[in-house]
Order: C-alpha cells, then structure tokens, then sequence
C-alpha cells in the first residue's frame, strides 16, 4: 500500500510538472531570466570598464578591500540575483502570477552562489567556508521546494524558557550568524581606528593603547547589544547570568581581573609604555606590547617574555626610559704602574668621545678609583643617547679601542700568573702566584 501511495505521489507530481512545463507561465519566466542573465552580464561589463576596483578601495582596511574586489568580480551574478528578485517581486504584486517558482528558483540559486563566493573570498578558515556553503545552499534548497518558512516554524517551535527568555533553536541560529557578521565588521572596524590612532602624533604610545583597548571593547559591547535587540531578546534576561558572572569574577577570575584593571592603570599613569627599556626581577628588555593581560618585553636574543599587569604594579621595576632615554655606561679597567695615569685618563676619554653613538651632552670622565697590589685601577664613564643601538655593544666597541689603544703605547694590564715549584720530589707542592704587568 505504502509502494502504491509513493508511485501515484511520482505520477502526480510528474504530471504536475508537464502541465508547468507547457504553460505560457513557464516561457514567460524563462524569458525574464534569459534577459536578466543578458542585462546583468552587459551591466557588468560596463562596471568593470568604468570602475577600478584598486582606485575604489584604497584608503580602506585590508578585508574592505578584499570585499570590494570580490563584489565586482562577481557584479553579474549579484545584478541577476537583483533583477530576478524585483522581477518576481513586481509580478507577484501585480497578481500576474501568484508564486513564479522559475523566478524564485533561479534569485535563490544566484543568491546561494553570491554569498559562497563572498565566504571563500573573505573568510580564510575552511571549515567556517565549508559551513557556509552548506548552509547557503540548505537554505536555496529549502526555499526553492517552499519547505523555508515551515523549517523555520518547527525550529522556532521547540523552546526552553529560561525566565523570561524563550530559547529556541532559530533563535540560536539567529544570535549566532548575526553575532558572527557583527563581530567580523567590529575587527575591520577596530583595524581601522586602531590605525588612525596608532598614526596620531598628539597622543603619547600609552594613551593610544588605552584608547585602541576602550574602542575595541566599546565596539563589542556595542555589537552584543545590537545583535540582542535585533533577535528581539531583553538584556535584562541575562540579569541572572550577570549575578552568576559576579560571582565567578570575585572566586576563580582574580588574577584575570587583577591583571586586566592593573592594566588599565599602567595605560593610565603612564608609568611603562612601549618603546621603554625595564628591568623587573631577573628579567630585562623592552617593551614590545601591552595587552590587556600581560606586556611582552623583548629580552634582545629572540625571547619574548610575558609578564602580568599586576607584577608591574606591585614588584619594583626599574624603567631606564621613564624621563628620558639616556643611560649612563661604565667601563672599569687597570693598568700596570709603569703607566702614567694621566696619560691612560686621557686616552680612554679621548676614545669614548671618539667613539659613534657615545652622546655628546654630557662629556666622558676618567678617574683613578684605586691603588691596588696588581696595579691602578680606572673607571670610564660615558652617557648613551640611542639605547636602541645597545648599551653593550657600545661598551664593547670601547674596550676594544682601549686594548689597542693600549697595545700602540705599550701601556700594560696586570693579569695574575701561578708557578707550580715541586721540592725534592713529587709532594710537597707549592704554590706562588706572581703578578704579570
């Protein structure tokens, strides 16, 4: 019996689609489509002529750009899903025909090919690209067979209160993609502002963090809140998840919410912004980021080390750049007394002013700290201007000079020599040491 239903089901719909084959209706449709498939391809010949795509996006962020080159390589088939849709649009108003199902057909096809191009063309993830075309065409299948609007009655059937929100599986779907969109156009969004603040010569590096942070955070803020309201959800449903949240921030998110207000109050009083060279604990570099979190501190060898916020505030830190970016440098050395030290203090000044990167402000100085048994010893100052040169390696460029400096006036640096002397044998051993200058 069921075998009989589903053959006589065949037949009739079979039949169903003769009568429609061979109805006026049917050539009527045919011909819009075959002219709207003719003045979208011409339409779009003429746009590609006389709109440069380059010319037009630049200036806009990278995915605008991206967004904007893949819809006019693909203005035809966008033109034809319009042409078909207003055509199908005006002839059901005018009670011309009362569905147009070619119409629909074709503007739901077009529309499904539309948006798979827009997400293989925008979107770099896969398997986001491999759902959206599967939904796309979910969705062109759904409605060309006129089963969409009763897919989304028996989704936005099955609910489950919570409170005063109704939790359906459409509305799921619905938050869900608008909150995906929103979000994409918040991070092109935030890209572009973050560039118009970055390039802000008024605003000192830590106020242009501060601010990239609060515009970011206010413009997510900002899209949940649109994203609700279009679903038609109330905020104030959530206001026992915010209790919840409350509780949860105070017990296992200490150290996230420690982190992220010390934070804020780094960004606020200036104390470490980017650019500046610090030492906290065993730890030293500079400043590559700061994030909400943590700051990345750049140690020089190709290690970036994380620190939290709340070690900044807490832990005594040595900031070389706080007021300025000079560092002052020490070279201590010795020499034989057979030198002059007079001599030597002039030549090592002599060679630190010489010497590229050594600032010019303040002049270097020499001075004898010590007689000691293995010779005078001297300790050479110089200030550093550019400390993104290295305060080390300008050191070692200085000692350098110095020892062939010392080399060309025959001045010696005392260096400890052992003798071994062995007496009427192997044992005992004694042991002198003896000053070499």
């Amino acid at each position: 019996m069921e075998w009989d239903d589903i053959q006589q089901a065949l037949q009739a719909s079979i039949k169903s689609a003769e009568a429609y084959l061979v109805s006026p209706w049917f050539y009527m449709q045919a011909g819009i489509v075959l002219a709207a498939a003719g003045l979208s391809l011409a339409l779009a010949s003429f746009l590609r002529a006389r709109v440069n795509p380059t010319s037009l996006a630049m200036g806009l962020p990278a995915p605008l750009r991206a967004l904007i080159r893949v819809l006019m390589s693909r203005a035809g088939t966008i033109i034809f899903a319009l042409l078909i849709s207003i055509s199908r649009a005006i002839i059901v108003k005018a009670e011309v025909m009362r569905h147009g199902y070619l119409l629909s057909t074709a503007a739901s096809l077009a529309t499904a090919w539309v948006i798979i191009r827009l997400a293989t063309g925008l979107i770099r993830n896969e398997l986001v690209v491999r759902a959206v075309s599967v939904a796309a065409w979910i969705v062109a299948a759904l409605s060309i067979i006129g089963k969409l609007d009763d897919v989304a009655t028996a989704l936005d059937s099955v609910a489950i209160p919570l409170g005063a929100l109704r939790v359906t599986p459409l509305l799921v779907l619905k938050v869900a993609v608008s909150l995906g969109i929103a979000l994409w156009l918040v991070n092109i969004l935030g890209n572009f502002l973050e560039a118009r603040i970055s390039r802000s010569r008024d605003l000192t590096p830590s106020v242009q963090v501060l601010l990239i942070k609060m515009v970011r955070l206010a413009l997510m803020v900002a899209a949940f809140a649109v994203v609700m309201s279009a679903a038609g959800i109330d905020l104030s449903a959530f206001a026992l998840f915010s209790g919840a949240i409350g509780v949860g921030l105070g017990f296992g998110l200490q150290k996230i919410v420690a982190n992220f207000i010390s934070g804020v109050i780094l960004l606020a009083d200036k104390s470490v912004k980017p650019g500046d060279l610090i030492t906290i604990g065993d730890s030293s570099g500079k400043i590559s980021a700061m994030n909400t979190r943590y700051i990345s501190v750049a140690a020089g060898d190709g290690r970036e080390i994380l620190i939290p916020n709340e070690d900044l505030v807490t832990q005594r830190v040595v900031n070389w750049t706080y007021t300025n970016r000079n560092m002052l440098v020490k070279v201590n050395f010795a020499t034989n007394y057979d030198a002059d030290p007079n001599v030597v203090c002039k030549l090592a000044i002599d060679i630190a002013t010489q010497t590229a990167n050594v600032a010019t402000f303040k002049a270097p100085n020499c001075l004898l700290t010590e007689f000691a048994e293995t010779g005078m010893k001297f300790s050479l100052t110089f200030w550093v201007a550019d400390l993104d040169v290295g305060a080390d390696n300008i050191r070692s460029e200085v000692m350098l000079k110095l020892w062939n400096a010392f080399k060309s006036e025959n001045i010696r640096v005392p260096y400890p020599v052992r003798e071994i002397r062995v007496r009427g044998g192997a044992l005992p051993v004694e042991t002198v040491v003896d000053v070499q200058s």
